[in-house]
């Protein structure tokens, strides 16, 4: 009895296992449908098929309960609501679980999940200069065009504050302390960003912190553009 149950629960932990591995493939098959939706509208069950395998490992899948390993997904039930551009992901699969001297069980599973696809905007109001629509922050004095832009864009690592001092940013400027955290240095190590000026002594620091505002270019009156992107 004991042996048995020892069995039942690690069967257990395998088929939530399993489940969990095939929902993660589910979103990155979908999320790979959705970039290239604009593309084409219609489902290819064999790349879905692929993109999942690819993500959990065709390995993992072989020596895990599902029947017929990696080659036993089945996403024939997909389909793409063309009007709407969704794809309705349907993954069916058997698992076989061998239980010594009752012999071998088969339980059918279905995961389901649905994905909306990037198809583009297009308005039908014309758009004036006025209307552009550009990226600012709280704080910032200067619009952006670009919403990657590096100075949105925070790339945020660590450095050793014995080196502080020689460090320099991309533009070739000096790190200060930040004025929200930066005033006591304390620790083997301090945050710093490519572009900024600043040294932080939080990751949680506020100026650590971008958030970022879609707004024409009408509304930002007093600001000016971004030396790298907002020409």
């Amino acid at each position: 009895m004991f042996l048995f149950a020892m069995l039942a629960f690690l069967y257990l932990f395998e088929i939530m296992a399993v489940q969990t591995n095939i929902r993660a493939g589910m979103q990155y098959a979908g999320k790979m449908y959705a970039k290239d939706a604009y593309l084409s509208p219609f489902v290819n069950t064999g790349k879905l098929q692929s993109d999942i395998r690819e993500e959990i490992g065709t390995e993992r899948l072989d020596r895990s309960l599902i029947l017929g390993g990696a080659s036993g997904i089945d996403c024939g039930k997909s389909y793409v609501d063309l009007l709407n551009q969704i794809l309705y992901l349907n993954i069916s699969y058997k698992m076989e679980i061998p239980i010594p001297v009752f012999g071998r069980f088969q339980v059918e599973k279905e995961e389901t999940m649905r994905v909306k696809g990037w198809c583009g905007y297009e308005s039908s109001i014309p758009i004036s200069a006025e209307q552009t629509i550009v990226y600012v922050t709280e704080t910032g004095t200067v619009y952006h065009k670009d919403y990657h832009c590096t100075y949105l864009d925070l790339s945020i690592h660590m450095v050793p504050v014995s080196g502080l001092e020689d460090l320099r940013n991309e533009s070739g400027g000096k790190y200060y302390p930040c004025e929200l955290c930066g005033k006591k240095v304390s620790g083997m190590g301090v945050y710093i960003t490519n572009y900024g000026s600043k040294y932080h002594m939080s990751m949680s620091c506020g100026g650590l912190k971008r958030k970022i505002y879609a707004v024409p270019i009408s509304e930002t009156a007093g600001k000016g553009a971004c030396s790298k992107c907002g020409k």
